[in-house]
């Protein structure tokens, strides 16, 4: 069994910049794919960035490339996105998710954390 909890979602103005953290419990994390959802008000969840177990391959969705930047510490059970030049668009929960398989886009995923709210005001 793996837990996944997200923070450091808030509210930040357009062009600033958070980064979120997605703390895992487990012993097979280090072999586990991790990426990031976000689902804003209304719309269905979306794929955001993965990374691979030993973090040297990553993707991103089209709308954040350039701007997200996912990373990983295997040493302390945690994935990061950094989230710079927000957008309002960029407004939604954030999902962090687990995958025994590197998946780019929609899943399944083995596991999935509570989710932390963004807020990117105009």
């Amino acid at each position: 069994q793996v837990q996944l909890v997200e923070s450091g979602g808030g509210l930040v103005q357009a062009g600033g910049s958070l980064r979120l953290s997605c703390a895992a419990s487990g012993r097979t994390f280090g072999s586990s794919a991790m990426a990031w959802f976000r689902q804003a008000p209304g719309k269905e969840r979306e794929f955001v960035a993965v990374i691979s177990g030993s973090g040297g391959v990553k993707n991103y969705a089209d709308s954040v490339k350039g701007r997200f930047t996912i990373s990983r510490d295997n040493a302390k059970n945690t994935v990061y996105l950094q989230m710079n030049s927000l957008k309002p668009d960029d407004t939604g929960v954030y999902y962090c998710a687990a995958s025994r398989l590197y998946r780019v886009g929609s899943g399944p995923y083995d596991y999935w954390g509570q989710g932390t709210q963004v807020t990117v005001s105009s």
